[in-house]
């Protein structure tokens, strides 16, 4: 199961930095991981999520078993939206599994996991609006 707990700021919005344990590495495999093709049978949400999933940053780093974990999430994707009435619990696992793929801002943040655009021409904090409560209730 992901983690729990709040969504950690971004790490451009926090005050204090904490040294980071830098996790272990191992030597990725040599060869170039290639995203298997989509089902054409999933359900039109499942096809979108899985393209997008390959267009996405984190892709990059998936190796042949999170694609299988990915086609196993898209197929229970195709196989609730093709019910009359999907239901709520198995929604609830798919996005657990979505999360377990690094698919949500949320999840990459609870990792600390950021992706900067390379066209992104606001400052870090730009994006940030500070309230004051005093001025909006006095």
């Amino acid at each position: 199961m992901g983690a729990r707990g709040p969504v950690p700021k971004r790490s451009d919005q926090r005050r204090r930095r904490n040294k980071d344990n830098a996790p272990e590495q191992a030597p990725a495999s040599t060869e170039d991981v290639k995203a298997p093709a989509e089902d054409r049978d999933w359900h039109i949400t499942a096809k979108r999520w899985y393209r997008g999933l390959k267009k996405s940053s984190q892709a990059r780093y998936y190796e042949p078993s999170d694609w299988a974990y990915a086609q196993m999430c898209a197929d229970l994707i195709s196989r609730e939206f093709h019910r009359e009435s999907p239901r709520a619990a198995m929604i609830s696992r798919i996005l657990t599994m979505m999360d377990n793929l690094l698919t949500s801002e949320g999840a990459r943040r609870r990792l600390r996991v950021e992706f900067v655009r390379d066209d992104d021409e606001t400052a870090p904090g730009d994006n940030v609006v500070q309230l004051n409560p005093e001025a909006l209730y006095g």
